[in-house]
């Protein structure tokens, strides 16, 4: 019988994108399954702080085996940014749209567009934690480009590719993400350890 997670998040393209990275390897249920609607506090000044802090809180809610991510995109020439803000560095709505302009904005100014994303998985497994990351490194084109994936996708190059996330398949992009990475980790460590 595959081992059952929740996946600690109500990002619906997360979980998506979880989904299809997973395949049979595992049984995901969402906080949706779960009936859990409320959005779980994402306060940590760190990638790593937000996935343990999630994964912990739906651990403690609900006694269950559970992983949770968080992924920020770090921009050289911006210092890191937005990093940890992601999610809301043109404010609280969360707005795709908005961060991505703010950002192309910001670094306009700059020759240096290299970036990377960053993801870190968090898992509780019978309450232990285990953290896992995924990077992967690219650069901000000039204008939004392709209509695949979410967030920061339309801007981000990976490196080697000569399209951005959102203009690639999702069969590619979940090869290679800096998710499908922290994933193939945390696939790795369930392996070793004999639980799939």
């Amino acid at each position: 019988m595959k081992h059952t997670f929740i996946f600690a998040t109500n990002n619906k393209h997360k979980l998506e994108e979880i989904q299809q990275i997973v395949g049979d390897k595992l049984s995901i249920l969402s906080l949706q399954d779960m009936n859990f609607r409320e959005d779980i506090p994402e306060n940590e000044p760190t990638i790593e702080g937000n996935a343990l802090y999630k994964a912990r809180f739906i651990y403690n809610r609900f006694g269950k085996d559970c992983f949770a991510d968080d992924t920020g995109l770090e921009v050289v020439a911006l210092n890191g940014e937005p990093g940890v803000l992601s999610a809301r560095y043109a404010g609280e709505e969360k707005n795709y749209q908005s961060n991505n302009e703010l950002l192309l904005k910001n670094l306009n100014p700059f020759p240096n567009k290299s970036a990377r994303f960053k993801t870190v998985i968090a898992c509780v497994l019978e309450g232990r934690e285990y953290v896992f990351e995924g990077i992967i490194e690219g650069t901000i084109v000039n204008e939004p480009k392709g209509k695949n994936g979410f967030g920061y996708d339309p801007i981000f190059q990976p490196s080697g590719y000569q399209q951005t996330f959102a203009e690639l398949s999702e069969e590619v992009k979940n090869t290679i993400s800096h998710r499908a990475r922290a994933m193939e980790s945390l696939f790795m460590f369930l392996q070793q350890n004999h639980i799939i």
